[in-house]
């Protein structure tokens, strides 16, 4: 046998028992002899480097150094999922789903709800070539070669996949072997890990592959992102990416209401404490992809999926203190600082008490034996206290009456959650938490530049506001402690390299309240440059898409007020991007200023996506139900009856696909 179809013959066989030993848990041969025939491979790659393969089974030893992580844009946006606890949760939103799709019944695909590390990989012509992690959702870091090391994750597919795709799952590490793990570190002297979703998460950031190699790590498929895919049902879905190699747990379940959907919630809240792995619920998606399509999504999840979580862990401890904190608009979170106590597998010493309505109302104080939950949330919250075990000597907690770092007196306005500091432009930690916001990745993404430096350059007084960022020098900087002069250059290059972020990302970045990624984008669009934005009155503002009464208040007091209008000002002297760019403003139009759009159905020349974001571009609005203020519904294939009828019935008029491109 010639030495290419040698060494191609013992890839393809140490892919198939690397699949029935990782993905099936079925081996057809010993670790033995699978050590010995990878050696082999090894061995003959070394000789004849000519025949490297990026896929090849030899790769997953690890050995690749990786110092800088870089970053890459998701291609589709990995979301979040909302959260539900009860029946009567998953019951409303069932109806949301009906409605808004305008059909009388739909089915569901049940999975578990996997607790570890989110991962997106991307798969060209069978064979990986990139796997990102989910970041902020818009852009992640570039661990691929760490993730080559994993056993379950195919290097190369069979069957009949598409030519390019992303599959998302999770990066987790079994019970068993996180117990292994932790073993082995005991036994050396050192301090065991934590809990695994917090090791594996880690595990993807080591810089030595080998090292991660070593790891028992495991990845878990679950959602499948392209075009021209070859199923028409999360289910399907589910079973193609089997058949092409990926490890998906055969748990699933086609539900056909959500009786069954909560029958399998019950049934694993039972059974989840015998699977290998950490779980904390249950995904309930609309089966139907062209439903999941239509549904589409809000700022933050999908609204054709729920995360449906198990009942939360509880713990009773001590609450010793009750401090504040201050953030960067002024907010006052109270803190409860707890006694350590083991919950969900984290060592918890502080929960977050929200406001002073919450205290009061659960009459919470210093000494209070408390119950605390982890659910959903990720801070920990408590939920009662063991009036049994109050001190005798306890009193009422009284809240602070004036900002824990300024010492200002704290103001409430009337329908307001939080007590808040009104001394914005004096008040230390608002300073620097606008500053750490301005130059936060989904802002400015200043590389070079911490939370902790911005409290070092502001405690020098090298900085008083954002805007004096761009005065830096990098002599002024190198004095400062930790500092040398390779980071002190980076920082101020940093700082000189953000001057080419998009307008929208500037406007977040100023930090006005209210004023989220979204919210800046509908504001960028509308306004086009910040000239415009600063002198928009509240009636002009509310017409924007998303923008509430709320919202307009808080940006009309921003842009009055004489500090921000002089750091503004600096910024725009610095070379800032105050609007949109060239390609930007070609991309956009009046066309469809004040009208309503709903979009329903499937469409032949353009996606429902491109043709949502073409309403948007030209000054139209995307709605996700029909009303009287509906312009117009453009109708696809397979449209709900429910939705035709209602806009009939509202005289709204009904328009082709072609109709509307028309329009634009």
């Amino acid at each position: 046998m010639k030495v290419r179809e040698h060494i191609e013959s013992l890839r393809d066989e140490l892919r198939a028992h690397n699949y029935n030993y990782y993905v099936l848990d079925n081996p057809t041969i010993s670790d033995f002899e699978f050590d010995t025939k990878l050696k082999e491979l090894q061995v003959l790659e070394e000789k004849h480097p000519e025949f490297y393969d990026a896929s090849s089974p030899t790769l997953r030893v690890g050995g690749a150094i990786t110092k800088n992580f870089e970053t890459i844009v998701h291609e589709s946006r990995m979301y979040s999922l909302d959260n539900s606890y009860s029946k009567e949760d998953l019951e409303d939103w069932e109806k949301r789903v009906l409605k808004n799709l305008g059909v009388e019944k739909v089915e569901f695909t049940c999975e578990l709800k996997y607790d570890g590390a989110s991962i997106s990989l991307t798969y060209e012509e069978g064979r990986l070539v990139r796997a990102v992690t989910r970041g902020d959702g818009f852009q992640g870091d570039d661990v691929t070669a760490n993730i080559k090391t994993i056993k379950s994750v195919p290097l190369q597919l069979k069957g009949d996949y598409p030519d390019k795709f992303d599959i998302r799952g999770e990066i987790i590490l079994t019970l068993e072997g996180f117990a292994k793990m932790n073993q082995e570190r005991i036994a050396n002297g050192e301090e065991a890990y934590m809990n695994p979703r917090n090791t594996a998460s880690g595990s993807l950031k080591l810089q030595d592959s080998a090292l991660v190699a070593q790891r028992p790590l495991e990845c878990l498929l679950y959602s499948i992102v392209g075009k021209d895919l070859n199923f028409d049902s999360q289910f399907a879905m589910l079973e193609k990416a089997r058949e092409w190699g990926f490890k998906v747990p055969t748990v699933a379940k086609l539900c056909k209401t959500t009786e069954e959907v909560m029958q399998f919630v019950e049934e694993w809240d039972v059974k989840r404490h015998d699977l290998p792995y950490e779980t904390d619920g249950v995904v309930v998606k609309v089966n139907n992809l062209r439903h999941q399509e239509e549904l589409g999504y809000t700022a933050k999840a999908p609204r054709w999926a729920m995360a449906y979580k198990f009942k939360a862990e509880q713990v009773s401890t001590v609450l010793n203190e009750i401090t504040y904190q201050v953030g960067r608009t002024g907010a006052i979170t109270p803190v409860a600082n707890l006694e350590p106590v083991l919950l969900a597998g984290t060592t918890v010493k502080r929960a977050s008490l929200h406001n002073a309505d919450q205290i009061e109302k659960l009459d919470i104080r210093e000494g209070d034996t408390v119950f605390v939950e982890k659910g959903g949330e990720i801070i920990p919250k408590i939920i009662a206290v063991d009036f049994t075990k109050r001190p005798h000597n306890s009193k009422p907690t009284a809240y602070r009456t004036h900002c824990p770092e300024c010492d200002t007196e704290l103001e409430r306005k009337e329908g307001e959650a939080q007590h808040f500091c009104p001394n914005d432009t004096g008040c230390p930690t608002q300073i620097t938490g606008r500053i750490q916001h301005f130059i936060s990745r989904k802002a400015m993404d200043i590389e070079g530049l911490g939370g902790e430096t911005v409290e070092l350059l502001f405690k020098e007084g090298l900085i008083k506001n954002y805007a004096d960022l761009y005065m830096l020098t990098k002599e002024q900087v190198m004095p400062l402690e930790r500092m040398a002069e390779k980071s002190a250059e980076n920082l101020v290059n940093g700082v000189a390299a953000s001057k080419t972020i998009p307008f929208e990302r500037v406007l977040f970045g100023l930090g006005i309240r209210y004023v989220g990624e979204t919210v800046a984008k509908k504001l960028a669009k509308a306004y086009k440059n910040i000239d415009a934005l600063m002198i928009a009155k509240d009636e002009e503002l509310v017409a924007v898409d998303e923008i509430g009464e709320r919202i307009a208040e808080s940006v009309v007091q921003f842009f009055n007020n004489e500090t921000n209008q002089e750091i503004v000002a600096r910024l725009k002297s610095y070379g800032l991007q105050f609007s949109l760019s060239e390609e930007q403003l070609q991309n956009q139009s009046d066309t469809l200023k004040g009208k309503t759009f709903v979009v329903s159905g499937v469409f032949e020349s353009i996606g429902r996506a491109e043709l949502k974001k073409l309403i948007e571009d030209n000054g139209g609005k995307v709605s996700s139900s029909i009303s009287s203020k509906t312009s117009f519904l453009v109708a696809g294939a397979n449209m709900g009856p429910s939705k035709k009828t209602k806009a009939e019935g509202l005289g709204v008029p009904i328009i082709s696909e072609q109709e509307f491109l028309g329009m634009v």
